[in-house]
């Protein structure tokens, strides 16, 4: 080798090295000058363009990064590496390109594979992530990351006990390794298994005691276990390994009522006035601090932290309430009197008894469950999103057919499914409630596959209702019309109307129950409640608060609670803000 290759490999390799350690400067002056002598270097120009990502010189980094894809057309390594780099710089379809052809290159390439599936996870190709996956683990069984990169996408389809099985598979390979402790804990949650959740985060913590993540997680079983000073702490020593944690001090918020002086009110205000316009961790800090300011008596202020929260979440989920129209109307469309003829499915025998709760979020649902599950022979299962699993094909499907009826077929199919996620509960009572408000839009598809069923419509105030949903975040990301005053009106008239079509139609099986009636008269109406759904009175229904069961939902802390009134009047302190939504809903 001539002096002058052994100088720029020398510059090239203590580049490498400088971007490990982070010296981006040092590195990327070192790869100019190598690029200066012999510019068609392929490394060079990459070590480059991670140099420049690091220095978040975004166009250079994908320049250089184009420049060493050019001239490294034929190596299957080069491109995985590349790849890599342009995800981490979110250019994803350029990222693909690079893993795909890697593969092209080099068939058996199990990393290619799952990097692959990354960017196809990204880009909700569920099914063709999961195939990748598998593929990588076909090549290479050994490989734990991917197991736990096969956990996430069978977690996202719901498919929760196989996604527990890849990450105990991850963890059979490899005993100490966190993030399958996490995905498995996080999985746990979704199961219902709490307890054995936190004992996965427990078991993060002691692998990775300064990672704030599981103590965020873990912070989230205990409050749904109603363990909420516990919830506290951990959310706490989140932010105190984390004081940007954003999240953190948002579901912090959600607990603690606040007290002039308290330091995490400073952290946060100046998290904020930092933080980037239009980014998440900047919405999660504005509805902490709008709880903050409620909590301190300044609305106004109060009202403007949450205004902004909510226009940042709307503009993330890019909702359009034009969707949900067209959907009440197909919904209104194929249980139109005359369009068709049922054939309901047959009862048989089944054990297990199905009781819905619904209406629209923040309405009580969650309190009526609380109370049913407080009777010996009632299992609350809390919201369950089986229903809307079964449906939604089937109404896809009318829909893209132009159908305006159901087919035996496809009641069976939801009568059986059901049946079967309720059987899998493995619990030993025989009336469980589901307790998902939405399955108000699924009525008629309920009563199609259980004629029998009971389902309790809750009714509130509907300033009330839509002032509780605009003031909160909601994780899940269904709750498009919740940001917006105008979508919130939309939806709730939605709602209004279909339920008043299906009380025309089924006007036996709806049982309406006013949250406030509940409120005033608990005794009274928790009796009606019983009877309606055949129960015999039960003494501990009216103390439900002290009933230990884990609570899912954003009232986790509300059902700990004796039954308190006056909690309808709360919008009333933001009266002058909420012009636009009272005027909407007829005031």
């Amino acid at each position: 080798m001539n002096q002058k290759l052994q100088k720029v490999a020398t510059w090239i390799n203590t580049a490498h090295t400088a971007n490990k350690e982070k010296q981006f400067d040092r590195a990327a002056k070192l790869c100019k000058r190598a690029l200066k002598l012999s510019p068609n270097i392929p490394e060079a120009w990459y070590n480059l363009g991670i140099a420049l990502r690091g220095l978040d010189h975004r166009q250079g980094a994908m320049d250089a990064l184009n420049h060493a894809l050019y001239l490294t057309m034929e190596s299957a390594d080069a491109q995985n590496s590349i790849g890599l780099e342009f995800l981490y710089l979110g250019v994803k379809d350029e990222a693909e390109k690079c893993f795909r052809r890697a593969i092209h290159l080099a068939p058996n390439y199990a990393n290619a594979y799952s990097n692959l599936g990354k960017v196809l996870r990204d880009q909700k190709h569920l099914d063709e992530a999961e195939k990748c996956y598998c593929k990588a683990l076909e090549i290479a069984p050994n490989l734990a990351p991917v197991y736990v990169n096969l956990s996430g996408v069978l977690k996202e389809q719901k498919r929760f006990k196989e996604a527990e099985s890849a990450c105990l598979k991850a963890i059979e390979l490899k005993p100490d390794y966190a993030e399958a402790y996490t995905n498995r804990g996080n999985v746990l949650q979704e199961l219902g298994q709490l307890e054995d959740a936190i004992t996965n985060y427990d078991k993060v913590i002691e692998l990775k005691p300064d990672y704030a993540e599981p103590y965020n997680t873990r912070g989230n079983a205990l409050y749904k276990l109603g363990q909420l000073k516990e919830a506290v702490e951990s959310y706490e020593k989140a932010i105190e390994l984390k004081p940007d944690y954003a999240e953190a001090h948002r579901t912090l918020s959600t607990l603690k009522n606040y007290k002039p002086n308290d330091p995490q009110i400073e952290l946060m205000e100046s998290l904020f006035t930092d933080s980037e316009p239009g980014k998440s961790d900047r919405m999660y800090l504005c509805f902490a601090l709008a709880k903050v300011y409620e909590d301190l008596g300044e609305y106004d202020k109060s009202f403007n932290y949450l205004d902004e929260g909510n226009h940042l979440r709307r503009k993330e989920l890019n909702y359009k309430i034009d969707n949900d129209r067209r959907m009440f109307s197909k919904i209104r469309e194929i249980f139109t009197a005359g369009s068709l003829t049922l054939e309901v499915a047959p009862d048989g025998n089944e054990s297990i008894q199905p009781l819905f709760i619904v209406g629209m979020p923040r309405s009580g649902t969650s309190l009526v469950e609380q109370i049913l599950a407080s009777h010996t022979k009632v299992h609350g299962a809390g919201e369950l999103k089986t229903m809307s699993r079964l449906v939604a094909p089937i109404l896809n499907l009318n829909t893209s057919q132009d159908k305006s009826q159901l087919s035996q077929n496809e009641i069976n199919s939801i009568h059986d499914g059901y049946l079967e996620a309720l059987a899998a509960l493995n619990v030993p009572e025989k009336i469980i409630t589901d307790k998902m408000p939405f399955n108000f839009q699924w009525v008629g598809f309920i009563l199609s596959a259980f004629p029998k069923a009971k389902i309790i419509n809750l009714n509130r105030d509907s300033r009330a209702t839509c002032w509780s949903i605009y003031k909160h975040y909601f994780s899940s990301k269904g709750d498009g019309y919740a940001y917006d005053m105008d979508d919130l009106v939309v939806f709730y008239k939605l709602y209004i109307d279909l339920m008043s079509f299906w009380r025309e139609r089924y006007p036996n099986s709806i049982y309406d129950l006013c949250y406030e009636d509940l409120t005033e008269n608990q005794d009274q109406e928790t009796r009606r409640l019983l009877e309606f759904c055949n129960l015999e009175w039960e003494e501990q229904c009216l103390y439900f608060h002290k009933t230990k069961r884990a609570v899912k939902t954003a009232s986790a802390a509300q059902v700990r609670k004796k039954m308190y009134k006056g909690s309808s009047e709360a919008w009333r302190k933001y009266e002058e803000h909420l012009q636009p939504l009272i005027n909407g809903l007829g005031y």
